[in-house]
Protein backbone atom coordinates (compact mmCIF):
# COMPACT_ATOMS: atom_id res chain seq x y z
CA UNK A 1 0.00 0.00 0.00
CA UNK A 2 2.83 2.39 0.97
CA UNK A 3 4.67 1.39 -2.22
CA UNK A 4 1.63 2.34 -4.36
CA UNK A 5 1.38 5.71 -2.61
CA UNK A 6 5.08 6.41 -3.19
CA UNK A 7 4.69 5.48 -6.89
CA UNK A 8 1.75 7.84 -7.25
CA UNK A 9 3.65 10.70 -5.63
CA UNK A 10 6.68 10.01 -7.82
CA UNK A 11 4.54 9.98 -10.96
CA UNK A 12 2.85 13.22 -9.93
CA UNK A 13 6.20 14.89 -9.20
CA UNK A 14 7.57 13.72 -12.54
CA UNK A 15 4.57 15.25 -14.30
CA UNK A 16 5.08 18.54 -12.43
CA UNK A 17 8.73 18.69 -13.48
CA UNK A 18 7.88 17.98 -17.12
CA UNK A 19 5.25 20.74 -17.16
CA UNK A 20 7.63 23.19 -15.51
CA UNK A 21 10.19 22.34 -18.15
CA UNK A 22 7.73 23.34 -20.86
CA UNK A 23 6.99 26.73 -19.31
CA UNK A 24 9.93 28.64 -20.88
CA UNK A 25 9.08 27.25 -24.32
CA UNK A 26 5.39 28.05 -23.99
CA UNK A 27 6.15 31.55 -22.73
CA UNK A 28 8.43 32.09 -25.70
CA UNK A 29 5.73 30.92 -28.13
CA UNK A 30 3.13 33.14 -26.44
CA UNK A 31 5.53 36.06 -26.56
CA UNK A 32 6.11 35.59 -30.28
CA UNK A 33 2.34 35.44 -30.93
CA UNK A 34 1.75 38.64 -28.95
CA UNK A 35 4.59 40.37 -30.79
CA UNK A 36 3.21 39.25 -34.15
CA UNK A 37 -0.28 40.54 -33.29
CA UNK A 38 1.16 43.84 -32.10
CA UNK A 39 3.26 44.25 -35.24
CA UNK A 40 0.24 43.43 -37.40
CA UNK A 41 -1.87 46.02 -35.60
CA UNK A 42 0.78 48.74 -35.39
CA UNK A 43 1.74 48.35 -39.06
CA UNK A 44 -1.65 49.83 -40.03
CA UNK A 45 -3.17 53.15 -39.15
CA UNK A 46 -6.30 53.31 -37.04
CA UNK A 47 -8.40 54.24 -40.08
CA UNK A 48 -7.21 51.06 -41.83
CA UNK A 49 -8.53 49.03 -38.90
CA UNK A 50 -11.83 50.87 -38.78
CA UNK A 51 -12.84 51.84 -42.33
CA UNK A 52 -12.81 48.52 -44.24
CA UNK A 53 -15.10 46.76 -41.72
CA UNK A 54 -17.23 49.91 -41.57
CA UNK A 55 -17.59 49.94 -45.36
CA UNK A 56 -18.55 46.26 -45.28
CA UNK A 57 -21.38 47.18 -42.92
CA UNK A 58 -22.55 50.14 -44.99
CA UNK A 59 -22.40 48.35 -48.36
CA UNK A 60 -23.97 45.02 -47.39
CA UNK A 61 -25.87 46.03 -44.22
CA UNK A 62 -26.59 42.31 -43.79
CA UNK A 63 -26.63 42.56 -39.99
CA UNK A 64 -30.01 44.29 -40.31
CA UNK A 65 -32.11 41.14 -40.67
CA UNK A 66 -35.55 42.70 -40.89
CA UNK A 67 -38.36 41.86 -40.85
CA UNK A 68 -37.72 40.23 -37.51
CA UNK A 69 -39.45 37.19 -35.99
CA UNK A 70 -40.06 35.69 -39.43
CA UNK A 71 -39.60 31.95 -39.89
CA UNK A 72 -37.82 31.80 -43.25
CA UNK A 73 -38.38 28.05 -43.33
CA UNK A 74 -42.14 28.64 -43.64
CA UNK A 75 -42.64 31.03 -46.58
CA UNK A 76 -46.22 29.92 -47.05
CA UNK A 77 -47.11 32.07 -44.01
CA UNK A 78 -46.19 35.17 -46.03
CA UNK A 79 -46.32 34.13 -49.68
CA UNK A 80 -48.68 31.48 -51.11
CA UNK A 81 -47.51 28.68 -53.45
CA UNK A 82 -43.92 29.12 -52.23
CA UNK A 83 -41.41 26.60 -50.90
CA UNK A 84 -38.18 27.14 -48.98
CA UNK A 85 -35.01 25.24 -49.81
CA UNK A 86 -31.24 25.51 -49.50
CA UNK A 87 -28.30 25.24 -51.91
CA UNK A 88 -24.71 24.58 -50.85
CA UNK A 89 -22.31 26.83 -52.76
CA UNK A 90 -19.09 25.78 -51.08
CA UNK A 91 -17.99 24.47 -47.67
CA UNK A 92 -19.45 26.75 -45.01
CA UNK A 93 -21.80 28.56 -47.40
CA UNK A 94 -25.43 27.45 -47.68
CA UNK A 95 -28.00 29.77 -49.28
CA UNK A 96 -31.64 30.09 -48.28
CA UNK A 97 -34.01 30.43 -51.27
CA UNK A 98 -37.75 30.80 -51.76
CA UNK A 99 -39.28 29.39 -54.94
CA UNK A 100 -42.63 30.96 -55.82
CA UNK A 101 -44.44 29.34 -58.75
CA UNK A 102 -46.71 31.33 -61.12
CA UNK A 103 -50.10 32.11 -59.59
CA UNK A 104 -51.75 30.13 -62.39
CA UNK A 105 -50.23 27.02 -60.80
CA UNK A 106 -51.28 27.83 -57.24
CA UNK A 107 -53.89 25.08 -57.18
CA UNK A 108 -51.40 22.48 -58.43
CA UNK A 109 -48.86 23.57 -55.79
CA UNK A 110 -51.07 22.93 -52.76
CA UNK A 111 -49.53 20.35 -50.45
CA UNK A 112 -46.59 19.70 -52.78
CA UNK A 113 -43.01 19.23 -51.62
CA UNK A 114 -39.75 20.67 -52.90
CA UNK A 115 -39.36 17.94 -55.54
CA UNK A 116 -42.60 19.01 -57.21
CA UNK A 117 -41.50 22.66 -57.22
CA UNK A 118 -38.15 21.72 -58.71
CA UNK A 119 -39.79 19.70 -61.49
CA UNK A 120 -42.18 22.63 -62.14
CA UNK A 121 -39.24 24.70 -63.40
CA UNK A 122 -39.64 22.84 -66.70
CA UNK A 123 -43.25 23.87 -67.23
CA UNK A 124 -42.33 26.53 -69.85
CA UNK A 125 -43.24 29.48 -67.62
CA UNK A 126 -40.22 31.86 -67.60
CA UNK A 127 -38.00 31.94 -64.52
CA UNK A 128 -36.56 34.91 -62.66
CA UNK A 129 -33.70 34.58 -60.19
CA UNK A 130 -34.16 37.62 -57.96
CA UNK A 131 -31.02 39.09 -56.37
CA UNK A 132 -31.96 41.75 -53.83
CA UNK A 133 -30.21 44.87 -52.59
CA UNK A 134 -28.46 45.51 -49.30
CA UNK A 135 -30.00 44.97 -45.86
CA UNK A 136 -32.96 42.83 -44.76
CA UNK A 137 -33.69 39.45 -46.39
CA UNK A 138 -35.96 37.66 -48.85
CA UNK A 139 -39.06 38.28 -46.71
CA UNK A 140 -38.78 42.10 -46.83
CA UNK A 141 -42.20 43.56 -47.74
CA UNK A 142 -41.13 45.40 -50.91
CA UNK A 143 -39.44 42.23 -52.16
CA UNK A 144 -42.52 40.14 -51.47
CA UNK A 145 -44.64 42.69 -53.34
CA UNK A 146 -42.41 42.38 -56.40
CA UNK A 147 -42.47 38.57 -56.23
CA UNK A 148 -46.28 38.65 -56.08
CA UNK A 149 -46.46 40.91 -59.15
CA UNK A 150 -44.12 38.63 -61.10
CA UNK A 151 -45.88 35.46 -59.95
CA UNK A 152 -49.26 36.90 -60.96
CA UNK A 153 -47.66 37.68 -64.32
CA UNK A 154 -46.76 34.06 -64.97
CA UNK A 155 -43.16 33.91 -63.73
CA UNK A 156 -41.41 31.46 -61.46
CA UNK A 157 -39.39 33.53 -58.95
CA UNK A 158 -36.40 32.27 -56.98
CA UNK A 159 -35.71 34.80 -54.19
CA UNK A 160 -32.13 34.36 -53.03
CA UNK A 161 -30.48 35.43 -49.79
CA UNK A 162 -26.76 35.81 -50.36
CA UNK A 163 -24.23 34.45 -47.90
CA UNK A 164 -24.59 36.25 -44.57
CA UNK A 165 -28.11 37.48 -45.34
CA UNK A 166 -31.25 36.03 -43.78
CA UNK A 167 -30.55 32.46 -42.73
CA UNK A 168 -27.79 31.92 -45.30
CA UNK A 169 -24.40 31.08 -43.83
CA UNK A 170 -21.05 32.67 -44.58
CA UNK A 171 -19.71 36.21 -44.75
CA UNK A 172 -20.60 38.59 -47.60
CA UNK A 173 -17.88 39.74 -49.98
CA UNK A 174 -18.14 40.85 -53.59
CA UNK A 175 -16.46 37.66 -54.78
CA UNK A 176 -18.69 35.57 -52.53
CA UNK A 177 -21.96 37.17 -53.68
CA UNK A 178 -20.89 36.68 -57.29
CA UNK A 179 -20.21 32.99 -56.64
CA UNK A 180 -23.63 32.68 -55.00
CA UNK A 181 -25.39 34.13 -58.06
CA UNK A 182 -23.45 31.96 -60.51
CA UNK A 183 -24.23 28.85 -58.46
CA UNK A 184 -27.97 29.56 -58.24
CA UNK A 185 -28.20 30.43 -61.94
CA UNK A 186 -26.40 27.24 -63.00
CA UNK A 187 -28.50 25.17 -60.59
CA UNK A 188 -31.68 26.65 -62.04
CA UNK A 189 -30.57 26.41 -65.65
CA UNK A 190 -29.70 22.74 -65.19
CA UNK A 191 -33.31 22.06 -64.12
CA UNK A 192 -35.24 24.38 -66.42
CA UNK A 193 -34.90 22.46 -69.67
CA UNK A 194 -35.79 24.83 -72.51
CA UNK A 195 -37.40 27.35 -70.14
CA UNK A 196 -35.37 30.61 -70.13
CA UNK A 197 -33.89 32.02 -66.91
CA UNK A 198 -33.50 35.74 -66.24
CA UNK A 199 -31.25 37.30 -63.60
CA UNK A 200 -33.00 40.25 -61.94
CA UNK A 201 -30.96 42.48 -59.66
CA UNK A 202 -32.08 45.42 -57.56
CA UNK A 203 -29.63 48.11 -56.39
CA UNK A 204 -26.66 46.19 -54.90
CA UNK A 205 -28.05 43.14 -56.73
CA UNK A 206 -27.39 44.83 -60.10
CA UNK A 207 -23.67 44.62 -59.37
CA UNK A 208 -24.05 40.96 -58.45
CA UNK A 209 -25.97 40.29 -61.69
CA UNK A 210 -23.39 41.84 -64.04
CA UNK A 211 -20.51 40.21 -62.13
CA UNK A 212 -22.19 36.82 -62.45
CA UNK A 213 -23.17 37.42 -66.07
CA UNK A 214 -19.56 38.23 -66.95
CA UNK A 215 -18.35 35.02 -65.28
CA UNK A 216 -20.96 32.98 -67.17
CA UNK A 217 -20.14 34.77 -70.43
CA UNK A 218 -16.47 33.84 -69.99
CA UNK A 219 -17.55 30.24 -69.41
CA UNK A 220 -19.34 30.27 -72.76
CA UNK A 221 -22.80 30.16 -71.14
CA UNK A 222 -24.26 33.69 -71.34
CA UNK A 223 -27.35 34.29 -69.22
CA UNK A 224 -30.70 34.21 -71.01
CA UNK A 225 -31.52 37.79 -69.94
CA UNK A 226 -30.84 40.44 -67.29
CA UNK A 227 -33.04 43.02 -65.60
CA UNK A 228 -31.23 45.74 -63.67
CA UNK A 229 -33.52 47.69 -61.34
CA UNK A 230 -32.04 50.96 -60.01
CA UNK A 231 -28.47 50.19 -61.15
CA UNK A 232 -25.31 52.21 -60.54
CA UNK A 233 -22.15 52.51 -62.62
CA UNK A 234 -19.83 51.16 -59.93
CA UNK A 235 -19.80 50.97 -56.15
CA UNK A 236 -17.32 53.82 -55.75
CA UNK A 237 -19.65 56.27 -57.47
CA UNK A 238 -22.70 54.79 -55.76
CA UNK A 239 -21.07 55.15 -52.32
CA UNK A 240 -20.28 58.82 -52.89
CA UNK A 241 -23.95 59.43 -53.69
CA UNK A 242 -25.24 57.26 -50.85
CA UNK A 243 -27.52 59.41 -48.64
CA UNK A 244 -25.90 58.26 -45.38
CA UNK A 245 -22.45 59.31 -46.63
CA UNK A 246 -23.28 62.55 -48.44
CA UNK A 247 -23.12 64.53 -45.22
CA UNK A 248 -19.45 63.53 -44.75
CA UNK A 249 -18.25 64.37 -48.27
CA UNK A 250 -16.84 67.76 -47.27
CA UNK A 251 -14.65 66.33 -44.51
CA UNK A 252 -10.92 66.51 -45.33
CA UNK A 253 -9.68 63.41 -47.18
CA UNK A 254 -12.97 61.60 -46.59
CA UNK A 255 -13.35 60.56 -50.23
CA UNK A 256 -9.76 59.29 -50.40
CA UNK A 257 -10.26 57.31 -47.21
CA UNK A 258 -13.54 55.91 -48.55
CA UNK A 259 -11.94 54.81 -51.82
CA UNK A 260 -8.99 53.24 -49.99
CA UNK A 261 -11.37 51.26 -47.77
CA UNK A 262 -13.38 49.97 -50.74
CA UNK A 263 -10.16 49.06 -52.56
CA UNK A 264 -8.78 47.16 -49.57
CA UNK A 265 -12.04 45.24 -49.21
CA UNK A 266 -12.11 44.63 -52.98
CA UNK A 267 -15.59 46.11 -53.27
CA UNK A 268 -16.10 47.50 -56.76
CA UNK A 269 -19.16 45.92 -58.44
CA UNK A 270 -18.10 47.48 -61.77
CA UNK A 271 -21.35 47.48 -63.76
CA UNK A 272 -19.88 50.04 -66.15
CA UNK A 273 -16.98 47.72 -67.04
CA UNK A 274 -18.94 44.46 -66.97
CA UNK A 275 -21.56 45.50 -69.54
CA UNK A 276 -18.80 46.03 -72.10
CA UNK A 277 -18.22 42.27 -72.15
CA UNK A 278 -21.83 41.06 -72.15
CA UNK A 279 -24.10 39.99 -75.00
CA UNK A 280 -27.28 38.90 -73.15
CA UNK A 281 -30.52 40.91 -73.41
CA UNK A 282 -30.36 43.76 -70.90
CA UNK A 283 -33.29 45.75 -69.53
CA UNK A 284 -32.57 48.71 -67.24
CA UNK A 285 -35.35 50.05 -65.01
CA UNK A 286 -35.04 53.29 -63.03
CA UNK A 287 -37.35 55.75 -61.29
CA UNK A 288 -37.04 59.50 -61.72
CA UNK A 289 -37.28 60.16 -57.97
CA UNK A 290 -34.78 57.54 -56.82
CA UNK A 291 -32.75 59.33 -54.12
CA UNK A 292 -30.66 56.29 -53.13
CA UNK A 293 -29.23 55.57 -56.59
CA UNK A 294 -29.77 58.66 -58.74
CA UNK A 295 -31.36 58.23 -62.16
CA UNK A 296 -28.28 59.76 -63.76
CA UNK A 297 -26.24 56.65 -62.85
CA UNK A 298 -28.77 54.41 -64.60
CA UNK A 299 -28.65 56.62 -67.69
CA UNK A 300 -24.85 56.51 -67.73
CA UNK A 301 -24.88 52.73 -67.49
CA UNK A 302 -27.38 52.48 -70.34
CA UNK A 303 -25.22 54.67 -72.60
CA UNK A 304 -22.13 52.55 -71.84
CA UNK A 305 -24.00 49.31 -72.53
CA UNK A 306 -25.72 50.62 -75.67
CA UNK A 307 -22.40 51.78 -77.10
CA UNK A 308 -20.69 48.47 -76.24
CA UNK A 309 -23.33 46.02 -77.47
CA UNK A 310 -23.08 44.96 -81.10
CA UNK A 311 -26.79 44.23 -81.22
CA UNK A 312 -28.29 47.51 -79.99
CA UNK A 313 -31.79 46.01 -79.83
CA UNK A 314 -30.67 43.85 -76.92
CA UNK A 315 -30.30 46.87 -74.64
CA UNK A 316 -33.26 48.91 -73.40
CA UNK A 317 -33.90 51.40 -70.64
CA UNK A 318 -37.29 52.34 -69.20
CA UNK A 319 -37.60 55.38 -66.92
CA UNK A 320 -40.56 55.42 -64.54
CA UNK A 321 -42.28 58.63 -63.40
CA UNK A 322 -41.93 59.96 -59.84
CA UNK A 323 -43.70 58.13 -57.06
CA UNK A 324 -41.82 54.84 -56.84
CA UNK A 325 -38.47 56.03 -55.47
CA UNK A 326 -35.91 53.25 -54.85
CA UNK A 327 -37.90 50.30 -53.52
CA UNK A 328 -41.45 50.67 -54.80
CA UNK A 329 -41.19 50.03 -58.51
CA UNK A 330 -43.35 46.95 -57.89
CA UNK A 331 -46.31 49.33 -57.50
CA UNK A 332 -46.03 50.67 -61.04
CA UNK A 333 -48.99 49.52 -63.17
CA UNK A 334 -46.76 49.23 -66.24
CA UNK A 335 -43.87 47.27 -64.69
CA UNK A 336 -45.11 43.77 -65.47
CA UNK A 337 -46.07 44.53 -69.06
CA UNK A 338 -42.75 46.30 -69.62
CA UNK A 339 -40.79 43.27 -68.48
CA UNK A 340 -42.98 40.74 -70.30
CA UNK A 341 -42.81 42.67 -73.59
CA UNK A 342 -39.04 42.96 -73.45
CA UNK A 343 -38.41 39.31 -72.57
CA UNK A 344 -40.96 38.02 -75.09
CA UNK A 345 -39.32 40.04 -77.83
CA UNK A 346 -35.83 38.86 -76.88
CA UNK A 347 -36.82 35.21 -76.43
CA UNK A 348 -39.08 34.99 -79.50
Amino acid sequence: METDARDCVAAWWDMVLRNLGCVPHRCAVLGRKIAAQYNSFSSKSLKEHIFPPLMDMLIFFNFFKAPFLVDLKKPELMMPHTVNFYIKVEPGVILGIWHTVPSCRAGDAKGKDRCWYEAALRDSNPIIVYLHGSAEHRAAPHRLNLVKVLSDGGFHVLSVDYRGFGDSTGKPTEEGLTADAVCVYEWTRARSGSTPVCLWGHSLGTGVVTNAAKVLEEKGSPVDAMVLEAPFTNMWVASINYPLLKVYRKLPRFLCTLMDALRKDKIVFPNDENVKFLSSPLLILHCEDDKTVPLELGKQLYEIAHNAYRNKERVKMVIFPPGFQHNLLCKSPILLQTVRDFLSEQWA
